[in-house]
């Protein structure tokens, strides 16, 4: 078979317990730890997959040797990047910073509706990106700018 198939969801999830297994340990996995890792019932349910993952082109194994799994293409089992509300340290000063600019700016003049609306807007991210403390430190500053909009 040229092209290999997409691994399906189980054959997925026993690909990334063989990289992170051969990550943390330096070599493959017996069968009874894979049965144990993955919650299988017995070593028969892991032979079979690895021999379908083999079969697939995702895996390869020494004939007569222990623990010689390897997963023919790493990129391929890279699962897509899961977009998270995490924030680095640096990225949440950066974020603050910017929005404390915004505050100032518009407290130094007479702030527009609209002004305030898209400070709203700000302050919203900043909660949704899980950074609730700094989105409450602009709730006083937000109340002032909206009475003097208004």
């Amino acid at each position: 078979m040229n092209e290999k198939q997409r691994p399906t969801k189980k054959q997925q999830e026993l690909l990334v317990f063989i990289k992170n297994f051969i990550n943390e340990n330096g070599y493959g996995p017996s069968y009874r730890e894979i049965m144990n890792g993955c919650n299988y019932s017995s070593v028969a349910t892991v032979a079979a997959h690895i021999n379908n993952l083999i079969s697939r082109g995702h895996l390869t194994k020494k004939t007569k040797s222990a623990r010689s799994l390897e997963i023919t293409d790493a990129q391929a089992l890279e699962t897509k990047s899961v977009q998270t509300n995490q924030v680095s340290p640096n990225e949440e000063k950066w974020l603050v910073e910017r929005i404390d600019y915004k505050f100032s700016q518009a407290e130094d003049g007479q702030p527009s509706k609209n002004e305030v609306d898209e400070l709203y807007v700000l302050v919203g991210a900043l909660k949704v990106l899980g950074l609730d403390g700094a989105a409450q430190s602009f709730m006083p500053r937000l109340s002032d700018l909206k009475k003097r909009a208004d």
